[in-house]
């Protein structure tokens, strides 16, 4: 018998109901609930590194991520249920795999103010997306509506972190939010947009502090290349 990391759908369909709809608006609001909540990662800057007798922040970080494919290989074979895994996923490497591969691996290889940006910008825009083309209403408003969030916490991001100015700052998170945008929207099979979304605008970042030091003086930031 198979362990069940959920309660049936009680809380799922708590949610619908309170949002007005059924088990399925319930579901996917989870979803989109547990996708903001990777921001969560960020605390890595704001928490001690040394955490006791050589237990790091980064074996956390790994411990986490083991954890997580762990999980993923029980569900495989069968030995675990999870909630949330849509039915095309049931074939697949599930997204949050991918979300959680792509988290980890911005905070390690990219210098902090790229990975606050990427990392925001997933977590929040890609959701927002998914909402917007499920509606009719507001479905008109992609790609601008989306692009604008993505600037907003790019650049405010920018501007809290590294104290860049305004200009660079917004022109850099536009950037980063156009590329997002680009590689979130081609569907391949097997493969999740969430890694795409979080790493090539992180990449894209880090090549124009190289590049353009004196516009986005984000290198002094950046590991060893």
């Amino acid at each position: 018998m198979p362990l069940e990391f959920h309660t049936g759908g009680r809380l799922r369909r708590w949610l619908g109901a309170r949002l007005g709809g059924d088990f399925a608006l319930g579901d996917r609001a989870w979803r989109r609930i547990m996708h903001c909540l990777g921001s969560a990662i960020l605390l890595y800057y704001v928490l001690p590194h040394d955490l006791y007798r050589g237990f790091t922040l980064e074996d956390v970080l790994f411990l986490g991520l083991t954890l997580v494919l762990i999980l993923e290989a029980l569900r495989w074979i069968g030995s675990a249920e999870l909630p949330t895994i849509r039915e095309y996923e049931q074939r697949r490497v599930a997204s949050y795999v991918f979300f959680a591969v792509a988290l980890v691996a911005a905070v390690v290889l990219f210098p902090e103010p790229i990975a606050v940006v990427v990392i925001l910008g997933t977590a929040f825009v890609d959701p927002l997306i998914g909402e917007l083309r499920l509606s009719p209403r507001w479905s008109a408003t992609y790609p601008w509506f989306p692009l604008a969030v993505y600037v907003m916490l790019g650049a405010g991001a920018l501007v809290l972190v590294v104290h860049l100015p305004a200009f660079p700052a917004v022109v850099a998170a536009g950037i980063a939010g156009v590329v997002a945008l680009a590689v979130e929207r081609p569907r391949i099979r097997n493969f999740d947009d969430d890694i795409a979304m979080t790493l090539v605008p992180g990449v894209v970042l880090l090549l124009l502090a190289y590049a353009l030091p004196m516009l986005f003086p984000l290198g002094k930031f950046a590991p060893m290349l």
